[in-house]
């Protein structure tokens, strides 16, 4: 099936899946890290102190998703949406007028637990069910949203709140969600895409359904989690200490600003590349190459001190992006199914989200304690490679018993 007759046949799944994830920009670390440098002024807190608060409300709300997160297996992707966009807005909406610690941790616990978590759960959960066959085109699709929300958000915000304050900045997100984002989705996904005669056979076919109760004695599932890890840590940390890395290299804010376009641009592009490939080889076979993009884009950032790097690296991350993120939506139903798939995407959603509490708290107390950032950032780089290595473990495993029961489980 041609792309454009994909997209004229499918829109209204497709562009739900978009703007769920495009407005879940809000509460990514890409968006909330603009404003590090305000709060940490606004309420007198360092790199490490400001590091520390977001770690641990984006634990919490890690901690918090194994229990939410099942619900999109019981409700409507509707349902789900008309929560999850309102408490978004509402977290927002918190930012502007917070004015105390204790607030601040409650609003990015917030943001973190309905942004980067449960609305991208719930559109990704989506996607994998309503599409086999082309479920890789699928995805790659609606993880446009989040390039397009990468490039849009971060100019739009400086410019906000360059104009009108930091505070009223998010004011106009909370806006935003409340009056485009919840109606149009909301509206799109009302109605849940079902197999159609013309659909093409999958070439890959999906695991028997485990139950999270198997997936957990897996050991496959934690070495795939080393993977998921990866990508949450590393993007993470150097997007939320990027004003710092900024005046530590002596570069132009605006001129790092700007590369979120770049890599926007190459995340959509390879994006698409990547929605094509797994619809051909599988995202099991893929699985192994996933963080090599990543580990790169990590030692030319901590390597090389010219402004262009921060454009290499936006790149690199890019074609890292375009890889890992549809790869890491696809190749959990052909490992595990797709009845408990919600119960099952939440642990590695919350996975993905604690790892993401970890990078920045963990760096900022290295930066205060006196350990170079880039050769953190150059760490970063060794462990992708030697993840890259486990992955590959991992990926001739789950080949090797593809459509064999689990010992001890249901044929």
């Amino acid at each position: 099936m041609a792309l454009l007759t994909f997209l004229r046949d499918n829109v209204r799944w497709l562009a739900g899946g978009f703007l769920l994830t495009f407005f879940s920009t809000v509460g990514q670390t890409t968006f909330i890290s603009l404003s590090s440098g305000h709060i940490r002024q606004d309420y007198g807190l360092s790199h490490g102190e400001f590091g520390t608060i977001y770690m641990v409300a984006t634990l919490a709300s890690a901690l918090t998703l194994p229990r939410l997160g099942p619900i999109v297996d019981r409700f409507s992707v509707r349902s789900v949406t008309l929560l999850v966009v309102p408490m978004l807005a509402l977290a927002a909406a918190t930012m502007a007028y917070s004015s105390n610690v204790v607030l601040l941790l409650l609003t990015i616990y917030l943001l973190r637990l309905f942004g980067q978590g449960m609305m991208v759960h719930n559109a990704y959960t989506a996607i994998a069910r309503w599409f086999s066959a082309q479920r890789g085109r699928a995805l790659s699709i609606i993880i446009i949203g989040h390039n397009a929300g990468d490039a849009g958000f971060p100019p739009a915000f400086v410019a906000l709140a360059a104009a009108i304050g930091w505070r009223n900045g998010w004011l106009v997100a909370a806006a935003l969600l409340i009056l485009v984002a919840l109606p149009a989705a909301a509206a799109l996904v009302a109605v849940d895409r079902t197999p159609r005669a013309s659909d093409p056979v999958p070439r890959v076919a999906d695991a028997r359904d485990w139950t999270r109760a198997e997936v957990i004695r897996d050991p496959v599932f934690y070495m795939a989690l080393l993977g998921v890890a990866a990508p949450s840590f590393i993007v993470t940390t150097v997007f939320f200490h990027q004003v710092y890395l900024v005046e530590l290299r002596g570069w132009s804010l605006t001129a790092f600003a700007s590369s979120f376009v770049l890599m926007a641009a190459v995340n959509t592009g390879f994006t698409l590349v990547s929605g094509q490939l797994i619809d051909r080889y599988s995202g099991v076979r893929l699985l192994p190459f996933v963080l090599l993009p990543l580990g790169t884009a990590c030692f030319v950032l901590g390597g090389v001190e010219a402004q262009w790097s921060a454009f290499a690296f936006m790149a690199l991350i890019g074609v890292s992006n375009g890889l890992s993120t549809t790869l890491f939506g696809a190749v959990w139903p052909e490992i595990y199914g797709l009845k408990h798939l919600g119960a099952i995407r939440s642990l590695i959603v919350a996975a993905s989200v604690l790892a993401s509490a970890a990078g920045p708290g963990l760096s900022g107390i290295l930066i205060d304690a006196g350990v170079s950032y880039p050769a953190q950032i150059v760490a970063m780089g060794i462990y992708c490679l030697a993840v890259s290595a486990v992955l590959w473990r991992a990926s001739a495993l789950a080949r090797g018993r593809a459509g064999q029961p689990v010992a001890g489980g249901p044929a």
